[in-house]
């Protein structure tokens, strides 16, 4: 029988890629995808984590994913221990009373549990407060910045537009996560991320990626995270114009990396993701600068109005995201071990139109 893993890890030599750069892409960490080549199912903390994994890997290398998840399920079925009901047991003669009082005794206990559950749920019925209290549905306000939240079916997830408010429920947790929207209903599986409509326009508003679902308990709800891109006005407050700086009067001997041009400024949101240990320091517009450490797979968010000035211990260690005016822009700075101080800000031309720009600084 062919072996899953062989399959992986040979298509992925013939496409000259390295474990690193793969988990870089599909975000997924390289001793999962290490794991999923050598068939270990041990780094996992769940199978439903591994299949996600392997379906999100075989996607990713091209290969036929129904035909590689059937390779993996043909080797659980083999590896699985016989049933006990196939096995032949002998029973001691003593066995027969100690069963009787015990199927007494259990049933005993059952009696009791159903009484005691069927008055609790007379109670409720008779207290309108207690039955609302179970059955209370969360709502969450969409911003420019990530969200990340476990969610639950019912769960509202509120979108402020200058057009009025979209509201996005929760429709399944279960397998798969499932949100109405005014632009229909959208599926998202377990590690992967899809690209919604929400508002009905035929363009991509919102990513959705499912982090953990449960296949078997919908009471633990869903692990999601949420970025809005282009195609959604937010409402925003203004920047302060008369502080934002003409082009000319920036004095830096590193050319400036230009984000976006606009014929106006408007607040925006920095999203951080650590892939390494990192010293990081922040100064949102006039504020004082925050210094903090941050490891491996933390996430930092900032609203700057104007810009924000960063100093960085490892370059390479951080990847930037930036939305402005509902996109969405990938960001990449410096190199390994470099040591940086960033300035990210609206600028002024000779025109007077303006520029979110990256400038390094001395």
């Amino acid at each position: 029988m062919e072996s899953y893993g062989e399959i992986l890890r040979n298509a992925r030599e013939e496409k000259n890629l390295n474990i690193d750069k793969i988990a870089r892409e599909i975000s997924i960490e390289g001793r999962y995808l290490t794991g999923l080549e050598d068939e270990d199912n041990g780094v996992f903390p769940g199978e439903a984590y591994m299949v996600g994994f392997l379906r999100n890997y075989a996607n990713y290398l091209e290969l036929d994913t129904e035909y590689i998840l059937k390779l993996y399920n043909n080797k659980k079925i083999q590896e699985s221990p016989v049933p006990e009901g196939l096995l032949v047991k002998r029973r001691p003669r003593w066995l027969i009373p100690v069963i009787c009082a015990g199927s007494a005794v259990l049933i005993t206990v059952i009696v009791l549990v159903s009484v005691l559950v069927h008055a609790k749920k007379n109670t409720q019925e008779d207290d309108p407060s207690a039955l609302a209290g179970s059955m209370r549905t969360k709502k969450y306000e969409l911003t420019n910045a990530k969200f990340t939240q476990r969610v639950y079916k019912g769960d509202q997830i509120i979108v402020p537009t200058d057009n009025g408010q979209i509201v996005l429920t929760v429709r399944d947790a279960l397998s798969s996560f499932g949100l109405d929207t005014p632009g229909g209903v959208f599926y998202t599986e377990l590690s992967e991320e899809t690209e919604i409509d929400i508002n009905g326009d035929s363009s991509p508003d919102l990513i959705v990626y499912v982090s953990d679902i449960s296949s078997t308990d919908e009471s633990r709800g869903a692990e999601i995270s949420m970025l809005l891109r282009h195609g959604i006005s937010m409402e925003t407050s203004n920047v302060n114009v008369d502080e934002i700086p003409f082009e000319s009067d920036i004095k830096s001997k590193h050319p400036q990396k230009v984000i976006l041009e606009d014929n106006r400024a408007y607040p925006f949101t920095l999203n951080a993701t650590f892939r390494g240990s990192c010293l990081f320091r922040d100064k949102v517009d006039n504020d004082n600068s925050v210094e903090s450490y941050f490891p491996k797979g933390e996430v930092f968010t900032a609203n700057p109005h104007n810009g924000i000035r960063l100093w960085i211990s490892n370059s390479n260690a951080v990847k930037f995201t930036i939305v402005a005016d509902s996109r969405t822009f990938d960001l990449d700075i410096g190199a390994a071990g470099q040591v940086l101080v960033e300035d990210i800000k609206w600028i002024k031309d000779s025109d007077g139109r303006y520029k979110l720009v990256v400038i390094e600084l001395d």
